[in-house]
Order: C-alpha cells, then sequence, then structure tokens
C-alpha cells in the first residue's frame, strides 16, 4: 500500500493522503513540524486575525532574523490566547491519523518550539502515543534580539526612568536550544519491549553507532551545519542531527514518516543511511527545493558502511584539509 509514497516527497496537505498508507507500516516517525509560532505564512494554523500578526516591529525591519512579529505587542485579547488551543487541535488532527501507521513499540521524535511543544505532546498522549523524553537540541549560536528598556524610555524623553532600567532589557535569554518530543507507540499489554523488538523490529535503540567522541549519547545533542551544507529553509536542521536520531532507532531497510518535508533534509539522511522514506510538503516552493536537494544527493559520494570512527575521522581529515 506504501509503493505510490515510497522514497519520494509528495506534493500535498498530509491529512489528504496519511489515511491511505499502511497500518503497522512505519518504523519512526521523524519531522520537524511547523511549531505554531507564526513564523511565516506556512506557520500560522490558526483563525485569529490580530492585524499584528506577521508584521514588524521598528526594531525588526532590516533584521535578518526575527524578521516578522509572531504576538501582539500591545497585550494579548482572548483570541490571542485562542492560539495555542487551536495549534493542539490542528496537531491532533493529523496526529491521530499516524497512529495506527506506525508500528507497536516505534519511535517518534517531534521537533518544537519552546512555548507551544506541550500543545503537541497534549495531542500526541491525546492521540495514544506516551512521551518518552524530551531531547535538547543545542545550537551553536542563537539570535538574540532583546531591547535595551533604557533606550525605549529615552524615546519618551523619560530620563530618569531611562537611568532607573539601564542593563535591563525587553525579551527572553538567547535561544540556544529547541526541544525534540520523543514519543513511542505503545506495544502490546502482557508483553515487553524485548518481545516487540523480536516481533516488531523496533523499539531498542543503537547506542553504539550513535557514539559522540567515544561516549554514549545523552538527552542533550549538539550537531552544526556543515560548510557545505545547503540553506534552504528558515527552520532547517543540520542533517547530522537528522542521520543521528535515524542511526539511533532504525536499521538499514526500514521506513522513516516525515509529514512536514520543508527542506527536503529527513529524505536526505534516510536516503545516506540505506532507509526508505515517505515525505509530504505543502508549499511548492519548499517542496521543489526539496526534490532538487534529493537529485544533488545522487550525485553525492558517501557511504553508509563506514563505522562511527571511521565517519569520525573523516570528517576531521576534511577539516583540516578540505574536502
Amino acid at each position: 500500500m506504501n509503493e505510490n509514497y515510497l522514497d519520494r516527497i509528495t506534493l500535498a496537505d498530509c491529512r489528504a493522503h496519511l489515511p491511505l498508507l499502511g497500518n503497522n507500516s512505519i518504523d519512526l516517525f521523524l519531522s520537524d513540524i511547523p511549531y505554531g509560532i507564526n513564523l511565516d505564512d506556512w506557520d500560522v494554523l490558526h483563525n485569529n486575525t490580530n492585524s499584528a500578526l506577521l508584521g514588524q516591529s521598528p526594531a525588526q525591519v532590516g533584521k535578518s532574523a526575527f524578521k516578522r512579529r509572531g504576538k501582539p505587542i500591545n497585550g494579548w485579547t482572548q483570541a490571542d490566547r485562542n492560539i495555542g488551543r487551536e495549534y493542539e487541535a490542528w496537531c491532533k488532527s493529523w496526529s491521530l491519523m499516524i497512529w495506527p501507521k506506525m508500528k507497536s513499540g516505534a519511535s517518534l521524535f517531534v521537533f518544537g518550539a519552546r512555548r507551544t511543544i506541550h500543545h503537541v505532546i497534549n495531542a500526541f498522549e491525546d492521540s495514544g502515543f506516551l512521551l518518552k523524553d524530551i531531547l535538547a537540541w543545542k545550537k551553536h549560536s542563537a539570535h538574540h534580539r532583546a531591547q535595551r528598556v533604557s533606550i525605549v524610555f529615552e524615546r519618551r524623553g523619560l530620563k530618569d526612568a531611562a537611568e532607573t532600567w539601564r542593563g535591563w532589557r525587553l525579551g527572553n535569554l538567547a535561544p540556544i536550544y529547541e526541544p525534540i518530543a520523543w514519543f513511542i507507540k505503545p506495544y502490546r499489554i502482557g508483553g515487553t519491549i524485548a518481545d516487540n523488538v523480536l516481533e516488531h523490529g523496533v523499539g531498542a535503540i543503537n547506542i553504539a553507532e550513535c557514539q559522540i567522541n567515544g561516549s554514549n549519547p545523552t538527552n542533550l545533542l549538539e550537531f552544526g551545519f556543515q560548510k557545505d551544507e545547503p540553506r534552504i529553509h528558515e527552520a532547517q536542521k543540520p542533517i547530522k542531527l537528522i542521520e543521528f536520531l535515524i542511526k539511533l532507532t532504525t536499521k538499514e531497510g526500514q521506513v522513516v514518516l516525515d509529514p512536514f518535508m520543508g527542506s527536503g533534509t529527513t529524505a536526505v539522511a534516510a536516503k545516506r543511511l540505506k532507509r526508505h522514506f515517505i515525505g509530504f510538503e505543502i508549499v511548492p516552493e519548499y517542496y521543489e527545493k526539496a526534490i532538487e536537494r534529493l537529485d544533488r544527493e545522487e550525485e553525492r559520494p558517501y557511504s553508509s558502511d563506514l563505522t562511527t570512527s571511521q565517519l569520525r575521522l573523516l570528517e576531521e581529515t576534511e577539516k583540516r584539509y578540505g574536502s
């Protein structure tokens, strides 16, 4: 039943096609889903028509990051407060579809935002999945926009207030990590996870192949972009991070599902690691770029037969002498 979708990205709303996939056929769900933080038009997943949405404040004009407002700046209305609930309902609309497609004991890695990941967790738990852990992807750097309070007051002519609040800022701490919710589909009552591994081929984690600098991995993951890695999507994740999660939970020949393919990173990583993939992307621009990226992958020499230590040596050599 999956033949029409296997090893291809389909241009479509995933919800129109997920019901057509075979039940108990997916070994891993891995997706950098929309975060529901109003990053761009594709990330507005609610009915709120607040005029501030996707606008710009004076401090955002000309900036390469945080180019648009994802929340109101003059207080929160009840409609604004409903954004999270509507995002959760959207997540549930497709997580319910995924439930019968996953094998028992299979893992699901769902990238999210710190402010909205709880809505994802609620939706997935309501759909039947169990939260196993929350991993943290630590980025090498983080865009940080925190406006000085003193400058705001100086512009208003409030010199005394500006001096009182000097050193203070409006904003958050630098967002150096992003959460990854790790779910599993429960296995049969009366069985063990070891029984499930024998019966369905999923449920164990491949620690030996995922060691980092000779040590067992933790739930804090530090992966950056490679120097030759194309940057297609503003929410794109490093391919080494995606490869790690695929190697951790699947074997060669198994199937990885990503209904929100974006730049195509999951497809490229699965291809490199000799796994099958099924992907969907709703934005034509990203779909075409992901397809182009996959086509270029055909020309790239890569061997997943190398051991972890050999791959590490190869990467160090490339860094020192150039690829």
